[in-house]
């Protein structure tokens, strides 16, 4: 496991834009597959996005399509989420989530219609805060 700290949330307006940060302590992301996920209070955690070692293929739920950019630095230790075009709906807290393997396993985990599922990422953050509004 890795310790994770997001940054970037924020209050924003309608069709305004943010980018979420996410470090990783002691670690650098290669062979490590990087998700995105988001939850409101009482609901379910939502897969939003997730990259894997290669950075190939990206997943993105539908929602989301064309509006958010998930990259990393492979070399470096930290993670991003662009998030543009933002809409009252993507208000939530958004936790960054680190699974490790092989890129075999990872390509098995993320991909363009693999969704993330949380049980695969064993290393959370505490998420951050985003909060569309006008």
């Amino acid at each position: 496991q890795v310790q994770l700290v997001e940054s970037g949330g924020g209050l924003v307006q309608p069709g305004g834009s943010l980018r979420l940060s996410c470090a990783a302590s002691r670690a650098t992301f290669n062979n490590f597959a990087i998700a995105w996920f988001r939850q409101l209070p009482g609901k379910e955690r939502e897969a939003v996005s997730c990259i894997g070692s290669d950075d190939e293929d990206p997943y993105y739920t539908d929602s989301v399509q064309g509006r958010f950019t998930i990259s990393k630095d492979n070399g470096g230790n930290t993670a991003w989420l662009q998030m543009n075009s933002l809409k009252p709906e993507d208000t939530a807290l958004y936790y960054c989530a680190a699974a490790f393997g092989s890129p075999w396993y990872l390509r098995s985990i993320c991909g363009p219609n693999k969704k993330p599922d949380s049980r695969r990422y064993d290393s959370w953050g505490q998420g951050t805060q985003v909060t569309v509004s006008s």
